[in-house]
């Protein structure tokens, strides 16, 4: 079958009709991959967390749909795919505090959007006219993002620690005499995954981790464990009702019209060229279509059940592999922890991930963003990084929306001989 001519429905069948070759190849349950699965939280977490406490998403809804998405597109695919907020409606839904309604109105749109245009192969023909420096210019331009928040996490200058006020919001410990305790926590964590980073008996990305969970189990608050209890907890259904015009007039135009360029320059086109970078042949069904659909299908799933926006982001891709992720026993692996936190331990769960310490986080984002960043190393002409690192000069000064439209401009503008740089 030809690459891009399937639709990107993922279902459970397509799981159990595999020959047995193939599915010993697509999941694997390993220490490396288990490590791999756990890459990508210093993206997902602190967005997740900020929507529930800002925006009062549903925290067992949100998680249940990170859950399912994770699972649902490993099966589909068969490969090791990245499950992420979405960053514009992320990041400027938690600064305005925007009401629940029109964060799942945004979701409702993008879901909308996102389906029709992988369903009609429009995505399909814009990633063909995208100039290969444009979507290098993405990954830099995302790692670089990645790279800088982590910083900021280990720091604690993030915006998510300035809302809470304290660098390590779920530590009772917040200096070592004159040093935060973030930047010392930051530095080792750094220095570990530097030395582990290909150790395959101790993964880096699972020693860090335990590592810090052990750290939140003996110095943290433990906020949120007073009358903790495990019990069956389905996720609500329309938990903020249908959206009004007025909720989905103003998420279009303040969400969902700045989400839509990133989304289909760093989740799409740039996500499929580096999953096929990654894993060959074995992404033949990581097409922009493909991604297009099965984001579509999550967004209008977790509008459902009151969760965020979800993207596919290069970003996440990039630092699953990096950890160790090699096929989609690890999106298995990440999917079930969500999805049963969410069931049994329902608004209560968010309180585990407090375990985390932020400069932890900020090591996973740190060494995700310098892998996806070193992708411009195929670039071979001045042109092409002259597109790169223009778009990465936009998106630091404004956002990746007009890095990548910008980008699109002036590489077809520098195919003239006329140009030079």
């Amino acid at each position: 079958m030809k690459r891009g001519s399937q639709p990107g429905l993922f279902t459970a069948l397509l799981f159990l009709t595999r020959p047995a070759e193939e599915m010993m190849a697509a999941y694997r349950f390993n220490r490396m991959e288990i490590a791999g699965s756990l890459g990508d939280l210093g993206t997902v977490l602190p967005i997740a967390i900020g929507m529930i406490l800002i925006n009062r998403l549903s925290p067992t809804g949100l998680f249940f749909a990170v859950g399912l998405f994770y699972i649902l597109s490993g099966i589909y695919f068969g490969v090791t795919v990245s499950v992420q907020p979405m960053k514009v409606v992320g990041a400027y839904a938690i600064a305005t505090a925007m009401t629940p309604e029109q964060v799942s109105a945004s979701g409702l749109l993008l879901g909308a959007v996102l389906l029709l245009l992988g369903l009609t192969g429009a995505v399909t023909l814009l990633g063909k006219y995208i100039p290969g420096a444009v979507i290098r210019g993405v990954q830099l331009s995302t790692g670089t993002l990645l790279m800088t928040q982590g910083i900021r996490f280990m720091a604690g200058t993030s915006g998510f620690q300035a809302m809470r006020q304290m660098a390590e919001p779920y530590l009772a410990l917040q200096q070592i005499g004159p040093v935060p305790v973030g930047l010392l926590l930051g530095v080792t964590g750094s220095v570990v995954t530097l030395l582990l980073l290909d150790n395959r008996r101790f993964p880096a990305g699972l020693v860090v981790v335990a590592g810090g969970m052990v750290l939140g189990v003996l110095f943290g608050t433990h906020e949120g464990f007073n009358g903790m209890k495990i019990g069956l907890n389905p996720p609500p259904w329309l938990p903020f009702g249908i959206p009004s015009f007025v909720d989905l007039n103003f998420a279009l135009f303040a969400l969902v019209l700045p989400q839509i360029p990133m989304t289909l320059g760093n989740a799409v086109i740039a996500n499929a060229d580096l999953s096929r970078e990654y894993f060959g042949e074995s992404a033949r069904k990581v097409t922009c279509r493909g991604l297009a659909v099965s984001m579509g299908l999550a967004n209008l799933g977790s509008f459902l059940v009151g969760g965020m926006p979800m993207c596919h982001g290069a970003g996440g891709l990039a630092a699953h592999y990096r950890f160790g992720a090699r096929t989609a026993g690890s999106n298995l692996f990440i999917g079930a922890v969500f999805l049963l936190m969410a069931l049994f331990l329902g608004p209560r769960a968010i309180a585990v991930f407090h375990l985390l310490p932020m400069a932890v986080l900020g090591v996973l984002l740190l060494f995700a963003g310098s892998q996806l960043a070193l992708m411009i190393l195929d670039l071979k002409t001045r042109k092409d990084l002259f597109v790169a690192l223009i778009m990465m000069g936009i998106t630091l000064a404004s956002n990746l929306a007009f890095g990548f439209v910008a980008g699109i401009a002036v590489a077809y503008l520098l195919r003239s001989e006329r140009f030079t740089v």
